[in-house]
Order: C-alpha cells, then sequence, then structure tokens
C-alpha cells in the first residue's frame, strides 16, 4: 500500500510503546491538571496519551516520562473520547525531539 506522508501531516511512525509519563497544563487559567497517566504511541515529535481530562487543540502541556528522560512542552493536537471516564490526547513536540531513553533505543536498533 502507498502511503502519502502529506495527506496526514505525520512524517514519523508513530511506536506503539507505553511509556508512564506525568501530564500537567500549562497556563492552565487558574485550573490545575495532572495526573499519571501512560502513553498509547510515541514518536520524537509527538505523543498519544491517555487522560480522565478533556482537552482542548491548542491547549499546552508538559509530558514527563517517568525514568524515561527530561519533559517536554507540546501541544494538544486532537482529544477523542475513549469511554465514559477516558480520552486518549494526540499532542506534537514544537520545540523539538523527545530525547527520552525508549526512543532512542528504538532508533539504535
Amino acid at each position: 500500500m502507498y502511503f502519502d506522508k502529506n495527506l496526514t501531516g505525520r512524517t514519523e511512525k508513530r511506536l506503539p510503546v507505553m511509556v508512564v509519563v506525568r501530564l500537567s497544563a500549562i497556563e492552565a487559567g487558574g485550573i490545575e491538571v495532572e495526573e499519571k497517566t501512560y502513553t498509547d504511541n510515541l514518536s520524537s515529535r509527538g505523543v498519544r496519551v491517555c487522560s480522565t481530562h478533556r482537552w482542548q487543540p491548542g491547549d499546552q502541556v508538559e509530558v514527563a516520562p517517568v525514568d524515561q528522560g527530561p519533559p517536554m512542552q507540546g501541544e494538544v493536537v486532537y482529544c477523542e473520547r475513549f469511554d465514559k471516564s477516558r480520552f486518549f490526547v494526540g499532542l506534537k513536540f514544537p520545540r523539538g525531539r523527545a530525547p527520552w531513553r525508549v526512543l532512542q533505543r528504538y532508533e539504535n536498533s
């Protein structure tokens, strides 16, 4: 099957890897949002996480992997309802590539 990167906007393959992360809002307008959750998939330029909070496209967040490397600032691209109490949230890292250890393992294999 032919895959046209221009149609999806995605330039890197996502890895279906679960990493425990802390997800928190940056400038949440007085609302404190922070939770410990996990990734559904990731790449060095973005991540999809599970969340109990409904996020809006454009929201600024920090994603800090537990024992995997430094936190990254990201921007919410989408938020899809998964079930009654959870959402899948797509984030992009506009300020650089994530230097997380799990990604380095896959890039070097």
